[in-house]
């Protein structure tokens, strides 16, 4: 056995590890959790929408839980202010006279939770772009690096517009993915009553540290794509951009803008995560039709006419996905 391959296995046995840990908290939602650990071995960030009551925060402090990361989390209200997030410069007193010193914000940890990120106004949100992006926060001229692995999940609420501000498109191509939390079923949400209502208190054990995750998201970078297998991802965000060479006629008509080159980085690093867990030396077709939805629905844009139609990103994306064909080879 190579030590690829011994990394490999030790990888599977620490994500089971981390989802069962996760499991002790959170109550179904198994695609929401693989996604999420999808997003941290693949070195994205995160973006969680749903009502309000459906465990996003939950899962959130869960996972913190079962990795032994720094956390710290971000109530995005209307009145936050950039520098509540980032930190700022005070004057303190010392004994040389007065000095000027960076006090750190919340974005200095390892998880970062940005809660309703859409209640904050567009000048607060901007800054967590550089942070996603260049893993630093510049204050006052001055650049400060952010601890590695740095990992940024946001929640928001689709239903309420009152007070709220959408992400604009450069912000939320900075996301991996955007996964929907959806209601629980019948039996989950009589086990979510069992475990709330009855004054247990799950215990969630550490699973993975820092130097781990950081290996880990190494050894996703170093999982094999053919060529076509690579110019099938890379057809794929093409097949969103309207009246271009591979847009598909749903495309055409309902789409504005598609998707940019981050969601072709995303379909591949995301299916290299699906590989290793599947056990494959070599990303499939199939890893990454997997994650279309996730990787693509917060990256294009509907015309007009999709909207007055009531059409989705998702059914499009889908449409893409069904009609493009796999191997252009053949």
């Amino acid at each position: 056995m190579t030590e690829i391959e011994v990394q490999a296995k030790a990888f599977r046995a620490d994500y089971a590890r981390t989802r069962v840990e996760i499991a002790k908290a959170i109550v179904g939602h198994e695609q929401i959790v693989d996604g999420v650990l999808t997003c941290l071995f693949a070195g994205g960030h995160c973006l969680l929408e749903g009502v309000p009551g459906l465990g996003k925060t939950l899962l959130i402090r869960s996972l913190s839980q079962a990795l032994d990361l720094k956390f710290s989390r971000v109530q995005f209200t209307p009145d936050l202010m950039p520098a509540d997030v980032t930190g700022t410069t005070i004057v303190v007193e010392t004994e040389h006279g007065r000095d000027f010193q960076f006090r750190k914000g919340p974005i200095f940890a390892q998880i970062v939770l940005a809660d309703e990120i859409n209640r904050a106004t567009p000048k607060t949100q901007s800054s967590l772009l550089e942070a996603m992006q260049e893993r630093s926060v510049t204050v006052g001229g001055v650049s400060h690096q952010l601890e590695r692995p740095f990992f940024v999940m946001a929640t928001q609420n689709p239903i309420e517009q009152e007070g709220t501000y959408p992400l604009p498109e450069a912000q939320l191509d900075r996301f991996f993915f955007k996964l929907i939390v959806g209601y629980s079923n019948r039996n989950e949400l009589s086990a979510i009553l069992d475990r709330t209502t009855t004054g247990a208190e799950p215990q969630l054990s550490r699973v993975l540290d820092a130097a781990g995750i950081i290996a880990y998201q190494k050894l996703v970078r170093q999982v094999a794509i053919a060529p076509h297998v690579q110019d099938y991802a890379v057809r794929l965000v093409l097949a969103t951009h309207p009246q271009g060479q591979f847009a598909t006629p749903m495309a055409n008509q309902f789409l504005r803008f598609g998707a940019s080159p981050r969601a072709a980085q995303t379909l591949v690093l995301a299916a290299k995560v699906s590989a290793l867990l599947g056990e494959r030396s070599a990303v499939s077709f199939d890893d990454i039709k997997a994650h279309a939805l996730p990787a693509l629905r917060h990256r294009i844009l509907l015309n007009f006419e999709a909207e007055a139609e009531g059409r989705t990103t998702d059914e499009i994306i889908q449409n893409i996905v069904d009609t493009l064909v796999t191997d252009a080879r053949a």
